[in-house]
């Protein structure tokens, strides 16, 4: 019998929240100083920080299924957005094109994101799972860094490639890659103290530290 445990269903419902405001997010292009970077950055480093804490605390197994549940919500989002924007409108709601130009799915987008997302949550979590096995636990804020060093790389450039490529001037694209990975890697430095003491605190109330020694790391097993 799978435990139960008090926090996990809270911070899970947070991880697709988050992926899913940023998604949405993602369609303004913001300037910050030098940076360029899409709004969704903005939120979604606040994910790969969920997913370190669940893989650090419950292990790649749980993480994993909660990855799953964050890309199908992902996929019907997307697919609620474009089937409604094809709806007849009532004649007393003037804002179609406003609908289509904020919410009206971009598939190519969709894709960038998508496979993006698989990419780089996993790689977090695979990276982190092994190297606190071979770490045997210790030296926790190295492998929330690293591994979020490898999962954003991979995320960053496979949505800003694949979503944006061509449709933008590549020294523009150039500055979106390193910009958002900048940018995601800093959040995750900057916030590593509270992670700690987040997961700290859930390792002591669910009284779970869980070691991948045995896990099964194919990403498509549900």
């Amino acid at each position: 019998m799978e435990r139960s445990y008090r926090y996990i269903d809270i911070i899970s419902a947070l991880f697709v929240t988050v992926l899913l405001v940023s998604n949405i997010a993602s369609v303004k292009i913001l300037d910050f100083g030098p940076f360029s970077f899409d709004g969704g950055t903005i939120l979604f480093p606040l994910s790969y920080i969920f997913g370190d804490l669940i893989t650090e605390v419950y292990g790649y197994q749980r993480s994993r299924r909660i990855f799953w549940i964050g890309f199908v919500s992902a996929v019907l989002m997307s697919f609620t957005f474009y089937f409604v924007g094809f709806l007849p409108s009532s004649k007393e709601w003037l804002l179609q094109d406003q609908y289509m130009n904020i919410l009206g799915v971009t598939w190519r987008i969709v894709v960038a994101s998508l496979i993006a997302y698989f990419a780089g949550e996993f790689s977090n979590s695979y990276v982190l799972a092994k190297m606190k096995v071979w770490m045997k636990g210790e030296y926790m804020w190295i492998r929330l860094v690293l591994s979020t060093v490898v999962g954003e790389f991979f995320d960053t450039l496979l949505f800003v490639l694949i979503a944006f490529y061509g449709t933008l001037p590549n020294d523009l694209i150039m500055t979106i890659i390193v910009s958002n990975y900048i940018f995601k890697v800093g959040f995750e430095f900057v916030f590593s103290p509270v992670t700690l003491k987040v997961i700290s605190f859930l390792k002591k109330k669910e009284n779970e530290d869980y070691y991948d020694r045995k896990t099964d790391f194919n990403p498509f097993i549900v």
